[in-house]
């Protein structure tokens, strides 16, 4: 073998080892986290526009428009003329609480989310603090931002947030739009429920249980790290 071969085959060879390396440690769970945390260090407050719409089969609520403002670590306001019904665990776009705290993680499986390879990441709080009991992250690590988080809380149960992306804001990969998914108890909603928004009573004489209800969050014109002042966060 000519030393031109011999070369062309080292370099072949240290390609595939690196390649090997950053491959063995994409699948180290602390590691993908602390990406994510790092793709958002940057980010030290942000507002935005979003519009809501809600999707619950016995409630009629009308769709509505609201301006979320955020600081970190984790101040959050929400300024609407109308009632918004925003799920609070949506608010926070950077998702970063659950993974702030301590925690265990666990390096599952690779799974596709719409057409985007993904490392799959369960976290499991430790201590009493938090309400989570389990979550599941499905994060793009080639990006490094999570694309699903399902979740397990006491009391309330299961919920999921699928987050989308289609455009960069200041350098930021935010979200363009999330999907909430979460149960709901029929009991807790009596029948003939007015004001901004109305029950229907026909499903509300069904049978008491559980249902399925998803909230659609639409975000426009991000405006990011303009030195939000405290004082907008202690409004009522």
């Amino acid at each position: 073998m000519n030393s031109v071969k011999i070369i062309f085959v080292v370099i072949q060879l240290a390609g595939l080892c690196c390649w090997s390396s950053a491959y063995a440690q994409s699948k180290n769970p602390d590691e993908i986290l602390d990406r994510v945390k790092e793709t958002f260090s940057g980010v030290e407050d942000y507002r935005v526009n979003v519009h809501i719409k809600v999707d619950v089969d016995f409630l009629k609520v009308p769709e509505s428009d609201a301006t979320v403002y955020f600081k970190q670590p984790d101040k959050i306001y929400v300024e609407s003329e109308k009632f918004a019904l925003l799920p609070k665990r949506s608010l926070n776009l950077l998702s970063l609480s659950i993974l702030n705290g301590k925690h265990t993680a666990l390096y599952v499986a690779e799974d596709t989310i719409r057409n985007v390879i993904t490392s799959v990441v369960k976290v499991i709080p430790l201590g009493s603090e938090s309400d989570i009991v389990l979550s599941t992250l499905w994060i793009d690590t080639r990006r490094n931002i999570i694309m699903k988080i399902e979740s397990t809380a006491k009391p309330s149960g299961t919920f999921t947030i699928d987050f989308f992306y289609n455009n960069t804001y200041s350098g930021y990969n935010l979200p363009d739009s999330l999907i909430f998914t979460f149960t709901i108890d029929r009991m807790r909603f009596p029948k003939g429920m007015n004001g901004t928004f109305d029950s229907d009573e026909k499903d509300n004489e069904k049978e008491p249980g559980r249902t399925t209800g998803k909230v659609y969050l639409s975000y426009s014109d991000y405006r990011i790290n303009q030195g939000l002042p405290d004082s907008i966060f202690k409004q009522k």
